[in-house]
């Protein structure tokens, strides 16, 4: 079976279509940047506690600072996970709408349900930032100069 080459109309819609995506894919970029900060943060504040030699009463503090940095940091990995996960099933729904214009093929279902997968990704990825954004500023105490 010999595929006919798609229109240049139907490949200038499916370059339409995805573009949507693609903004998309910009956003999630700029939240996995805000991310990945977070958790190089987390990382070197652990790195520095576990490096210095408090005394007895300052390293449980230590301790209890470092179990805490360790759920942040689980919360943090968790998020960057499922937001990379949601932009690489935006990939593929762009990768599926250039298929559906070149193949001439219906692949609307594929799309919706890809797309769908994408947005329920990112829902949790968000859901994990925000528990982490939540856990840091209870756990961060900022002291206060008395008046």
């Amino acid at each position: 079976m010999i595929l006919a080459p798609a229109s240049l109309n139907d490949v200038g819609h499916a370059i339409q279509l995805a573009l949507a995506p693609v903004f998309l894919l910009t956003g999630i970029a700029g939240t996995l940047n805000v991310m990945t900060g977070r958790l190089a943060r987390i990382i070197d504040r652990g790195r520095h506690i576990s490096e210095a030699d408090p005394g007895a009463r300052l390293r449980e503090e230590a301790a209890d600072e470092l179990r805490a940095l360790e759920r942040r940091r689980s919360l943090a990995s968790a998020a960057i996970t499922a937001t990379t996960f949601s932009a690489l099933l935006v990939c593929v729904v762009v990768t599926v709408l250039f298929l559906e214009a070149l193949l001439e093929v219906d692949l609307n279902p594929v799309v919706g349900v890809l797309f769908a997968a994408s947005s329920l990704a990112l829902v949790v990825g968000l859901a994990y930032f925000l528990r982490e954004v939540h856990l840091a500023t209870k756990t961060v105490r900022i002291p206060t100069v008395p008046d």
